[in-house]
């Protein structure tokens, strides 16, 4: 079992950027994709990004978000990060970090999830 908690959401201006992190626990994150999704209000959840296992060499982002999302990780960590830059107040919602054992990049079908972090970009 892979528990996920996230952190860093809040409430920023328009332009602003923010810096989320999910943090992992129960067993190592090496061998596991890492996404991120969100959902805003009334909407169905949207995969934002991904990256792939080991040193994580692959990326996948909604095109959204490119150029402006940037997602890391830190094995020794064990945490997954989520850079937001020139944040839109479309990208209000709640983001969630999911986790699913593939050495590819899944778009689909994780097994582990965080609880979510609420971000909300005024305008």
């Amino acid at each position: 079992q892979v528990q996920l908690v996230e952190s860093g959401g809040g409430l920023v201006q328009a332009g602003h950027s923010l810096r989320l992190s999910c943090a992992a626990s129960g067993r190592t994150i090496s061998t596991y994709a890492m996404a991120w999704f969100r959902q805003a209000p009334g909407k169905e959840r949207e995969l934002v990004a991904v990256v792939s296992w080991s040193s994580g060499a692959n990326t996948y982002y909604a095109d959204s978000v490119k150029g402006r999302f940037t997602i890391s990780r830190d094995n020794a960590k064990n945490t997954v990060y989520l850079q937001m830059n020139s944040l839109k107040p479309e990208d209000t919602a709640v983001y969630y970090c999911a986790a699913e054992r593939s050495f590819g990049i899944p778009t689909r079908d994780y097994d582990y999830w965080g609880q979510g972090t609420q971000v909300t970009v005024s305008s």
